[in-house]
């Protein structure tokens, strides 16, 4: 099996998610719970591991994880590899308790690590495992909303900077900023990562190509996922190429664009909007639009879907 792309560089920010292996659940009580917290405090003292956000699932866990000194690599073989021999001896087991190996994004720390807060934060409810966040014990949430103490390993203070300068305020704009997740129609900041790899803006995946992976050699590292982080198309491209497939419909060449761009162009809402001449949250709007159709219409999902696969959308 080819190995992921693995960037890692000082000052690097990631999703990182791992799972049970074939699903089974890695979390059996509250003791291996607090023990696997225990872990992630020790990377933080040992090899200055910053932990911003964390979920614990039954079966899988969550960390949006800094790492000053490039190393994640060793950070996660030590959470991991411990937690794995505690749960080992604990449970009276043997073998591999995680499903292959950790998958770890990078992300544009200053364009998404609010949203992929919420998105963590919100695990448990989209599971149906408790109504509200603050009901789920093994999450970050109750640190960020100031209902508990949290942690010296914990920094909370990069997230909450974007809410406002006043702790409490901002405490409370973040309660209201994951809350709102719930009642509307979410969806995973991570569908819009880059080859399996990156989260963040042309701008960003084009500078991490750039300064990171220029030299590599694909062949040599067996990692395909290198050979998809090619140019994306731009807005003006994709927007000729779908008018020619639906040039009998400008209306519905127009919404397919933005909702294509929107999932799967790599394009931010005000390059989108720049395009069409309308604004960030019109875009949102017109792209969820037409996701709703889709749902009701398959004869015109699978037509976009073709247009998005002619495109080769779904694998930039």
């Amino acid at each position: 099996m080819a190995r992921p792309l693995r960037i890692e560089y000082p000052g690097a920010f990631y999703h990182v998610t791992a799972r049970g292996n074939e699903l089974r659940n890695i979390f059996e009580s509250t003791k291996d719970h607090e023990k696997f917290l225990s872990y992630i405090e020790t990377a933080t003292l040992r090899y200055k591991a910053t932990i911003h956000a964390y979920c614990l699932m039954s079966n899988h866990y969550h960390l949006l994880i800094e790492t000053p000194l490039g190393n994640l690599s060793q950070i996660m073989h030590h959470i991991n590899g411990a937690y794995t021999t505690f749960f080992n001896t604990g449970h009276q087991r043997t073998g591999h308790l995680l499903q292959g190996r950790y998958k770890a994004i990078l992300v544009d720390a200053d364009a998404y690590t609010a949203e992929l807060s919420r998105y963590l934060h919100l695990n448990p409810v989209r599971a149906n495992m408790v109504k509200k966040p603050d009901e789920y014990l093994w999450t970050s949430y109750q640190f960020y909303t100031g209902q508990k103490k949290k942690p010296g390993w914990l920094k909370t203070d990069l997230v909450l900077s974007y809410f406002g300068r006043n702790i409490r305020a901002a405490q409370k704009s973040y309660r209201k900023f994951v809350l709102a997740g719930i009642d509307k129609e979410y969806d995973s900041p991570l569908k819009k990562t880059v080859a399996s790899t990156i989260l963040g803006s042309i701008d960003f995946v084009d500078r991490v190509k750039a300064k990171y992976l220029n030299g590599k050699k694909k062949a040599d590292r067996n990692l395909p996922d290198l050979a998809k982080l090619s140019q994306a198309p731009t807005i003006k491209e994709i927007h000729n190429e779908i008018k020619k497939i639906l040039n009998d419909d400008p209306t519905l060449s127009r919404k397919a664009t933005i909702y294509l761009c929107h999932r799967y162009s790599r394009r931010t809402l005000q390059e989108i909007g720049d395009h069409f001449g309308i604004g960030e949250s019109a875009v949102s709007q017109a792209s969820r639009r037409l996701q709703a159709s889709l749902g009701k219409d398959r004869k015109l999902r699978k037509k976009i879907e073709g247009i998005g696969d002619r495109l080769n959308l779904c694998n930039v």
